[in-house]
């Protein structure tokens, strides 16, 4: 693992992409995939001493599957309209999300007692928000699932919209408008592969503080895309809209 971990640092220092083939058998479970995360992490110094990063995805296909989560580099988390000219992506393609902001800190104790019943009671704001999918693998496609994870879950950077309070929504009502280019416009009804972006945080929070940290308020989580992953080019600009809640734009 601490062979990975520097070897994909030098990836994202360097802007290039890895064999996944020759570190088929480095990763055995999902534990030592983000203590990859971890390591990767701290080579490049993204969090400093924080207990806890401030920004983070989660997801899954389905509420059946096992979710997955990752830390996120803050040099890439930027308000909207955000302009990506001056960073390099191996293969970007993006995601239309709503991100979550806690209003209040998360003790394990409080993670491990939350339901998805529950969990909008911890949630103060919430916002449109673009990640740009990333890999420092060269075919991500036939890259493991686990090396995928231990690459920060194939993240490449995130905008996001203006802050709006939250409240509950008919989740399955809700539309999602995503332009990239002059492309046609993609338009989705009710595609939360969750139906609910909130029915995740207690699986995410109790992740966080599996080692007994403490989440603090303002922490941010983005919850899924309602488009899969849609390819972009250098020079795309992409708008997210969702009817509602806000717009969130970045430029590549």
């Amino acid at each position: 693992m601490t062979d990975l971990a520097a070897s994909l640092a030098s990836a994202w220092r360097e802007g290039r992409a890895m064999d996944a083939a020759a570190w088929r058998d480095s990763v055995a479970d999902a534990a030592q995939a983000y203590e990859v995360q971890d390591r990767v992490a701290g080579a490049m110094g993204w969090f400093g001493t924080a207990a806890v990063p401030g920004h983070w995805k989660s997801g899954g296909p389905s509420r059946d599957a096992v979710l997955t989560h990752a830390p996120l580099p803050p040099d890439g988390v930027r308000a909207s309209p955000a302009n990506y000219g001056n960073m390099h992506f191996n293969a970007p393609g993006i995601e239309s999300e709503i991100a979550l902001r806690l209003g209040e800190a998360v003790t394990p104790e409080r993670a491990a007692a939350l339901t998805p019943e529950t969990a909008a009671a911890v949630i103060d704001a919430m916002t449109v928000s673009i990640e740009i999918v990333d890999s420092r693998w060269e075919d991500p496609a036939n890259a493991s699932a686990l090396l995928r994870l231990a690459d920060q879950q194939s993240h490449g950077a995130l905008v996001l919209g203006a802050w709006v309070p939250y409240a509950a929504r008919d989740w399955a009502a809700q539309t999602c408008e995503t332009r990239i280019g002059t492309n046609p416009p993609d338009l989705r009804k009710g595609a939360h592969s969750m139906g609910d972006p909130a029915w995740l945080l207690p699986i995410w929070l109790r992740h966080v503080t599996r080692n007994g940290a403490t989440v603090p308020a303002g922490t941010v989580v983005t919850t899924g895309s309602w488009v899969g992953v849609l390819p972009i080019r250098q020079g795309d600009t992409v708008v997210v809209e969702f009817p509602g809640i806000g717009r969130a734009e970045a430029r590549l």
